[in-house]
């Protein structure tokens, strides 16, 4: 085993450094309103409405950006354990986790088998993860010593490359709504149903989109049941979709 712990990266970089800025340009336009009241007309009638705002908006926008850093690391650990304990493992299933990124859901499954395989798929956009390619994820497998327990390939959730009823379990976190169409979207649930097994399980993690994933599978023939949103450590909130195959 590596002496090195895994890196699964910050989720959504980008959104978290606009936070960031937006909150101090805020905090900023709210000093400098202070500074220049008594020369301003406007200022003066105004500037206490003005620079509250200003105020109020850098605390809602730097609480924003604490609360997504802190699920990127730790509490998408916990949500991670909470998603693979809502399996029943044997050891021997296949496992698909759909948007790996820096594999997380992929490894945290490998670590229940025995006999069985987790594959990742992802098509690795950097908007989405910090450091997200195919190499960080092969890392962090060695890292966590479950190279002979996983395989990792590039393919399109709206696509996939795998036959029919392939997989037991189908995982996924954080993925389908940065596909930015509807159609596309119903295209990947529809591929979750086609590779997944009767009688498997997929576990879909998301903020949201929630009814509309809960809609596909259904109409698909699952039997789905959805989760509360997790507030307590999860940023923006995430709820969970369970839907077996019957």
């Amino acid at each position: 085993m590596s002496s090195k712990k895994a890196n699964y990266g910050i989720d959504a970089p980008g959104v978290i450094r606009t936070l960031v800025f937006c909150s101090i340009g805020f905090l900023l336009t709210g000093l400098a309103l202070g500074f220049i009241n008594p020369y301003l007309q406007f200022v003066q009638h105004y500037h206490f409405d003005i620079r509250w705002a200003c105020f109020g908006s850098t605390l809602s926008l730097s609480v924003s950006s604490l609360l997504m850093y802190n699920y990127s690391t730790n509490g998408k650990l916990k949500h991670r354990n909470r998603i693979i304990d809502m399996i029943e493992w044997k050891g021997d299933e296949k496992v698909l986790d759909v948007g790996t990124g820096r594999g997380l859901l992929m490894i945290g499954a490998a670590k229940k088998l025995e006999s069985g395989k987790a594959t990742g798929i992802d098509i690795w956009n950097d908007e989405d993860l910090s450091g997200n390619d195919i190499e960080n994820a092969r890392v962090n497998v060695l890292r966590e010593s479950v190279s002979h327990k996983t395989f990792i390939k590039h393919d399109d959730a709206r696509k996939m490359s795998f036959a029919d009823d392939s997989f037991d379990v189908v995982l996924s976190n954080l993925c389908l709504h940065n596909i930015e169409d509807k159609s596309g979207r119903k295209k990947a649930i529809r591929e979750i149903v086609r590779v997944l097994k009767p009688g498997g399980i997929a576990i879909i993690s998301d903020f949201k989109n929630i009814d509309e994933y809960v809609g596909v599978f259904s109409k698909e023939g699952l039997k789905t049941t959805t989760s509360p949103k997790f507030w307590k450590d999860t940023f923006p909130p995430l709820s969970i979709i369970r839907a077996e195959k019957v």
